[in-house]
């Protein structure tokens, strides 16, 4: 990362007057605001954010259609970008849906003859089932997944969309995502330099240095990790259908959306193991058999990631500690929810790389030799070499 230019004047110490005191007071104050209205309108935010990142992630695809097509202005690129797009996911709808509703009512009709029956499996304790059958409500979520069709497919991305608001929000919401993704799209550039047009002039020099730190973590995070989802969705998805479990699909794509958060996709195998469960019951197949191969699965998916995906795409800028990882997702999602879960990676680092800049490495920070143990302390405790 670039030092910023005013580097020297930053670090210098300036003494703690009163009129100093009061301004850091003030300026904890406003910040301190601004984290309770991001918290408070959480809710409100999230379509933006949404649209925001979607516009964000297809935004090389545009420049791709501008160079492809020579366009010099963005509307027809645009336009071709989302009409590729929509065409891919309808397509997709169009495949997989169908199929993934025919398994959902398999899955009902497995849960409710598991229910209903006495299970033995070897060396698994009867007690376990029992305590399933009580902690779950297995009528209810075989019920569920009966009525699944198309129909409540969308009323629960619905939902999902709007926050656990009432439908009709919910599709006003899915618009309103829409709408912000066409005009975020068509005022990309603009809106850029808008934002940091209005960043005070005094301020502006240090302030545009940050902010391109902070647009180098996220480009290499985001587009990196989403390609990586991608990659690790589709190989979860052809293993679970080659395996034969029910849902194989459903499933592999929703460890690859896991996937965007680091390790998060491991608390899937819960709900894997639940399917393999069911599906032994109802079948002639062994739990255990079944069930290792998607644990090797897992393991096999999860080694090609760790060693191949992630240093080829992400290279090593996000090698964070997983110590580090899982109490940035931990502090990060307790401030912002799943927004924080999914920007913590890249700003735990951009904030790490910043307290080497301007604390450890001032020039009031001691000798050279004491500001180099330090910095090598927490290259070692958090994973990260600048």
């Amino acid at each position: 990362m670039n030092t910023p230019p005013d580097y020297n004047t930053f670090c210098s110490r300036r003494p703690y007057t009163f009129d100093r005191v009061v301004r850091i007071i003030i300026s904890l104050i406003f910040i301190g605001i601004g984290v309770w209205l991001l918290y408070t309108l959480r809710d409100v935010l999230l379509p933006f954010c949404v649209a925001w990142l979607i516009a964000y992630l297809l935004e090389p695809f545009v420049q791709f259609n501008r160079r492809l097509f020579k366009l010099k202005g963005r509307f027809v690129a645009i336009l071709i970008t989302l009409s590729i797009t929509t065409i891919f996911l309808v397509a997709m709808g169009i495949i997989f849906i169908p199929s993934i509703i025919n398994e959902m009512h398999q899955v009902s009709s497995m849960i409710t003859s598991y229910a209903s029956s006495d299970t033995e499996i070897d060396y698994i304790p009867s007690f376990i089932h029992r305590y399933l059958k009580q902690v779950i409500d297995l009528k209810s979520l075989s019920d569920s997944l009966a009525s699944q069709n198309s129909d409540t497919v969308f009323d629960i991305l619905s939902k999902v969309v709007s926050g656990g608001w009432t439908i009709v929000l919910g599709i006003f919401n899915w618009i309103l995502v829409f709408l912000y993704v066409i005009f975020i799209m068509l005022d990309y550039d603009k809106l850029i330099v808008g934002f940091k047009n209005l960043v005070p002039p005094r301020y502006r020099q240090l302030t545009l240095s940050i902010a391109h730190d902070v647009q180098t973590s996220m480009n290499q995070y985001f587009r990196g990790q989403a390609l990586i989802a991608i990659i690790v969705g589709v190989m979860y998805a052809t293993a679970f259908s080659i395996i034969g479990i029910p849902l194989g699909i459903l499933m592999g794509l929703f460890v690859g959306l896991l996937s965007m958060i680091p390790y998060m996709q491991l608390v899937s195998i819960i709900p894997t193991t639940f399917i393999c469960l069911i599906m032994s019951v109802n079948g002639n197949v062994s739990f255990w058999i079944i069930w290792w191969n998607c644990i090797l699965a897992y393991a096999i998916i999860q080694s090609i990631e760790d060693l191949y995906l992630t240093p080829k795409i992400m290279g090593k800028a996000m090698g964070l500690n997983p110590a580090i990882i899982l109490l940035s997702l931990s502090i990060w999602g307790a401030l912002l929810g799943l927004i924080g879960m999914i920007i913590a990676l890249p700003m735990t680092t951009l904030l790490i790389s910043y307290y080497k800049r301007y604390i450890i490495d001032s020039p009031d920070g001691g000798n050279r030799q004491e500001r180099q143990r330090a910095i090598s302390s927490l290259d070692s405790l958090t994973g990260i070499k600048f």
